[in-house]
């Protein structure tokens, strides 16, 4: 079957042929059951198939399968979007629903530069915004998924802090990523002509970087000095990962635009484009559209999603699973030392830097062997995500610390 899959889709780390899942945990075509920890990539906050999400895409389904929005609408989407306003910051509350992460910074973009008139979009190395066109051009996380489809144009990349890389204190690390910015504002680009500065709170694909403060407080600066847009894209970061309902509320600085996309649906082909009113009010109707995007299925999915995080308070339990998580792997690395540089990310969007990819592979085989999935992030692999779902049972998640721990063992050589 799978010589009919496109290798740009179907080569991928572990490659396991899955059968079913439940919760935390995935069943192989081989019968072997896995601890899953990579949460479909960051899009499955309560596990898979938690029975509120299906209960509500059934229903659904018996009532309206499809629209699209705007020749229909329907009560299970407004709903959905006078929930996501509660729950985001800074009076963002109006929102073109996509069906992707991708699409959601597409949606950013061309609002920015719609309602600016201005052409040039600021993004940074490290970052990850997805693989269509538009989106491609903003990512930098690896040359690799650039390679082929150049020229990119209409966006310039500038430095972002990664103190451990940098070899430099976080505030030092800070103070070189905005002097950079200042440069290329002066040699590059005229901020005049900048319709968005675009950033990651936490980088995921480039290896679940974490800036301090300072930089995104400098990054709001700097766009209201100039009349750009500040959009953060909150596809991995969002619905609780990083221990707040957004890393906005973690960092503390408000954005003008959020795309936000998987985590909202619990692995429902959904994404939204956010912004305030009185923005997405100067963006007039045509300017942008869908077919299938604020799908009814998708759309009653994010809405029990979205539910369940607020009633079981699980952004706050991400936060404290997060701390403890954080400190046993610190331990479990400081056995092998050499082996782990760095323990890093805020609530369960956790990164763990080994000395190297090949280190970090080898961990991933391990791991793998006794039962947990993993995956890598980073230009060159040497940073492992741990990103179990945000209702992961206790038991579940000291099991896949003591997974790590014996594979993190076995790669250094420990009996």
């Amino acid at each position: 079957m799978e010589r009919y899959l496109a290798p740009s889709l179907a080569v991928d780390w572990p490659g396991l042929r899955v059968e079913r899942a439940e919760g935390a945990r995935v069943t192989a075509a081989d019968g072997r059951v896995y601890l899953d920890f990579v949460s479909g990539m960051a899009a499955l906050p309560l596990g898979h198939g938690h029975p509120e999400v299906v209960a509500a895409v059934r229903e659904q389904a018996e009532r309206l399968l499809h629209g699209p929005l705007g020749v229909f609408y329907y009560d299970v989407l407004l709903d959905l979007a006078e929930e996501l306003a509660a729950v985001l910051p800074g009076g963002i509350a109006t929102f073109f629903f996509g069906n992707s992460g991708t699409e959601a910074v597409e949606g950013a973009v061309k609002l920015a530069r719609f309602v600016t008139g201005r052409p040039m979009v600021v993004a940074f190395r490290g970052g990850f915004h997805g693989r269509s066109l538009g989106s491609l051009a903003l990512t930098a996380s690896k040359a690799f998924y650039r390679h082929g489809y150049q020229p990119l144009p209409g966006v310039v990349h500038s430095r972002f802090p990664y103190p451990l890389a940098d070899g430099l204190a976080p505030e030092a690390s800070v103070a070189a990523a905005l002097e950079e910015l200042d440069a290329l504002f002066r040699h590059v680009v005229a901020p005049e002509d900048v319709a968005a500065i675009v950033v990651e709170p936490v980088q995921g694909e480039g290896g679940y970087v974490v800036p301090p403060r300072g930089f995104l407080e400098g990054l709001r600066e700097r766009a209201d000095r100039s009349g750009a847009l500040l959009v953060f894209d909150e596809v991995q970061t969002g619905f609780g990962r990083t221990g707040d309902f957004f890393a906005a509320e973690t960092f503390g600085v408000t954005p003008d635009v959020m795309a936000l996309a998987k985590a909202i649906s619990s692995g429902l082909p959904l994404g939204a484009t956010a912004a305030r009113p009185e923005l997405m009010a100067r963006w007039p109707a045509g300017t942008h559209g869908t077919t299938f995007g604020g799908s009814p299925l998708a759309a009653a999915a994010a809405l029990a999603t979205l539910r369940v995080l607020r009633r079981e308070r699980l952004p706050e339990r991400a936060r404290r699973l997060g701390e403890a998580a954080r400190a046993e792997l610190w331990r479990l690395a400081g056995r092998h030392p050499g082996l782990v540089r760095e323990v890093r990310g805020p609530g369960l969007m956790i990164g763990i830097e080994c000395a190297s990819g090949e280190l970090a592979t080898r961990v991933l085989r391990a791991a793998l062997e006794r039962g947990l999935i993993l995956y890598p992030a980073g230009p060159d692999g040497r940073v492992i995500r741990f990103i179990p779902p945000l209702n992961v049972p206790e038991a579940d998640l000291e099991e896949g610390l003591e997974i790590l721990g014996r594979a993190f063992d076995e790669v250094a050589g420990r009996p």
